[in-house]
């Protein structure tokens, strides 16, 4: 007669987080002042308020935006002011900065809504492979929101872990 099979990784009590879950999905655009800039590299006040009010708004209903300017110009700061007054109406995120920016801001947002106290005193393996590629920047971060709650943090899978951090035991009471 043979042994039962036992599943040894659901018995462990690790804890398995996928950052892919925490992946910005939202649809994202950009703004790039250059496309609204004289000659793609002056901005002149009056052509470019003229410019601003043209713009169909509505493509940016709902979207995140990166705010932008590709042009090697000199672009007054009340300008990014003027377009932030048009977009805060429809957009639903604004940041300063290209698309990669952008990324990184709503992964960092998301990761900042995960309630830390699910992971108090667990074992956590934060998954390293998967379909989405994530940037080394997410691990950094969700390790720093674990190290103050897990027992241990470890990097890939169940089965095969790399160990990162094990909370040293609390010294024992003397009398």
């Amino acid at each position: 007669m043979s042994e039962p099979i036992i599943n040894k990784v659901a018995d462990s009590g690790l804890v398995s987080l996928d950052l892919e879950h925490y992946y910005p999905r939202e649809e994202m655009a950009v703004f790039d002042m250059k496309d609204h800039l004289f000659m793609g590299m002056i901005l002149k006040e009056k052509d470019f308020r003229e410019a601003l009010k043209n713009i169909n708004w509505e493509t940016y209903r709902g979207k995140n935006i990166a705010l932008t300017c590709t042009a090697d110009a000199i672009i007054p700061v009340w300008a990014y002011m003027l377009v932030v007054a048009y977009l805060q109406p429809v957009a639903k995120e604004i940041v300063m900065g290209d698309e990669k920016e952008l990324h990184k801001i709503l992964f960092l947002r998301n990761l900042s809504r995960i309630d830390m106290n699910e992971f108090a005193d667990k074992r956590i393996v934060i998954k390293g492979c998967g379909e989405t590629p994530i940037d080394d920047f997410v691990y950094m971060e969700i390790t720093k929101r674990l190290l103050p709650v897990a027992k241990s943090i470890m990097y890939g899978e169940p089965c095969s872990t790399v160990p990162v951090y094990k909370r040293s035991p609390a010294p024992k009471a003397t009398h």
